[in-house]
């Protein structure tokens, strides 16, 4: 067989030619570098520079864990991103990374402080302890020598350069202590120009006075050798802690009684006496935080009256809004009602305001002495809506109601809907009324597809922190609480009164009472979902 009988039909061969027939490179080079490619290569090079600073801003507070999640992620992101096999792995990457970030990170780090002392006096190391001690407890060393001096910045740092009694020229900052250096320029016993810092002028040292009398800038890198002070930003002296610290001893004796202060098992220093120095350090205390609730008699009467309303709150506030909900779903599912369209438009209409916002509306119209209901509806009465305890506690379930009653209604509605009209036939045809038709017919079937949002309804307001904080702040507070805590408050307020009010911020008992919320809801989704199965088999 000749080369031209062998070549397939179709196709033309001219003589000379290459039967293989490549694609043009300009042509190749067009395919692969479109617009498309231009934009995920600068989406990408922004991420990869947003993840570079955070390991070099990781790396240099010492936060190995993060610098390594970062590195990974980074390969991860140009790896699935420059690949055209993993068209999948594009779409999950992104929500796999702020899955881990936002959910599983945050779950497990609270689940860390639960176990340990971490708040206020208990916020970082034993060194950092040590050295905020001796710095906090310091004063003038006698016969110290007045230092002329001048205040400098290091970007939002402050410090001092002061002329040391050789002549030499000392510059140092809170975190820096002193050091010499050599190309300091100095004119009649006056420091002008320090390399690295911006000499502050008379003014602007007065904008930041307070700063700069509260600064301390270690003379060395022992803290026992003191510090430098000043009270009016030109003159220094030598400030020194009348606590010592005994590295070899681990022991911190104040040199004015001689009481010796030793490490404890709750990260102070505690004497003889039982007297602590603060502020101490953060260190594993077990299951401290978790018996505390239970047992400390300063925090669990009100744990235990918290949680009693929390789960009374819960369970009230999906029976008066199922109940509003399902009665006026029913009321208007009735083909006799005139306007239905237009009553269930304005039934959804609290549903459509932000929670937040109708609870501070709510919160002035409840107001005791200016409230619109109060001034007007009620004629210039004083009820105490939100400051007396069963008063607010009621108040807040009506507002509760007032907010959640539409959403019942919607789902009312179409479950409603949804119910065959010939097995109500039936029901009416065989004798029965209207409340055996509702109570053995119509209620079992709305529970069928309602149960699991009523289920997952109760879980949300065991967790309604913004209708509390927004309407009554948790108040009226419990008179004996050494803790902001009050009559409507519900564990999640009460984690954050724990957290971040009052005078001690206790971070690790609020975790654990954040671990603890977790469990509760993780058990009642699951009775959710055990439900929702069960449902399915009807």
């Amino acid at each position: 067989m000749s080369n031209r009988d062998s070549a397939p039909s179709g196709t033309t061969r001219r003589r000379g030619a290459s039967t293989d027939v490549e694609p043009r490179p300009n042509e190749s080079h067009a395919r692969k570098i479109g617009p498309g490619f231009l934009v995920k290569l600068v989406l990408v090079a922004l991420v990869d520079a947003l993840g570079v600073y955070g390991i070099f801003a990781a790396a240099a507070v010492g936060h190995w864990g993060i610098v390594a999640f970062l590195v990974v992620a980074l390969v991860v992101v140009n790896v699935v991103y420059f690949s055209r096999r993993m068209i999948p792995a594009k779409y999950l990457v992104p929500g796999l990374l702020f899955l881990l970030v936002y959910q599983l990170f945050v779950m497990l780090y609270t689940g860390y402080v639960s176990f340990t002392n971490y708040g206020d006096g208990h916020n970082s190391t034993k060194e950092d302890a040590i050295e905020a001690i001796l710095l906090q407890n310091d004063r003038r060393v006698e016969d110290s020598p007045s230092l002329p001096l001048v205040v400098v910045r290091d970007g939002d740092a402050l410090g001092f350069a002061v002329i040391e009694e050789d002549g030499d020229v000392a510059v140092g900052t809170a975190e820096q202590p002193l050091e010499v250096v050599d190309d300091a320029v100095v004119e009649d016993d006056t420091i002008v120009e320090v390399p690295g810092y911006d000499v502050l002028s008379f003014a602007q040292v007065v904008e930041v006075q307070r700063e700069i009398t509260d600064l301390r800038v270690p003379l060395s890198d022992d803290p026992n050798e003191g510090a430098l002070r000043t009270q009016n930003g030109s003159v220094g002296f030598i400030s020194r802690s009348f606590y010592v610290y005994d590295e070899a001893a681990d022991t911190m004796t104040n040199t004015d009684t001689g009481a010796v202060y030793r490490p404890n098992d709750e990260g102070n220093f505690v004497n003889d006496e039982g007297q602590e120095l603060t502020p101490g350090w953060r260190v594993a205390v077990g299951l401290d935080n978790y018996s505390a609730m239970f047992t400390d008699s300063r925090i669990s009467g009100s744990f235990f009256q918290v949680v009693a309303w929390t789960f009374a709150f819960a369970g009230l506030s999906v029976l008066t809004t199922f109940g509003v909900g399902l009665f006026f779903a029913i009321v208007f599912n009735d083909p006799r009602i005139r306007g239905r369209k237009v009553y269930r438009s304005l039934l959804i209409l609290p549903y459509a305001f932000p929670g937040f916002l109708a609870a501070l509306v709510w919160r002035g119209m409840l107001n005791e002495r200016f409230g619109f209901i109060n001034e007007v509806l009620l004629g210039g009465a004083s009820v105490p809506w939100l400051s007396d305890e069963w008063l607010a506690r009621f108040s807040v379930l009506f507002v509760n109601t007032w907010l959640g009653f539409p959403y019942m209604f919607l789902i009312c509605t179409g479950a409603l809907q949804s119910i065959p009209g010939d097995v109500i036939e039936s029901a009416r045809m065989d004798g029965a009324g209207p409340l055996r038709i509702f109570r053995s017919m119509t209620l079992p079937l709305l529970l069928v597809s309602t149960a699991p949002l009523l289920i997952s309804t109760f879980a949300f307001n065991f967790n309604n922190f913004t209708l509390i904080y927004m309407l009554t702040g948790g108040g009226p507070n419990f008179p004996d609480a050494p803790i902001p805590v009050g009559a409507t408050d519900i564990l999640i307020s009460m984690v954050y009164s724990i957290a971040f009010e009052g005078g001690s911020r206790d971070y690790g008992l609020a975790s654990a009472m954040s671990i603890m919320i977790f469990i509760v809801v993780g058990f009642i989704s699951y009775l959710g979902f055990r439900r929702t199965r069960t449902l399915e088999e009807i």
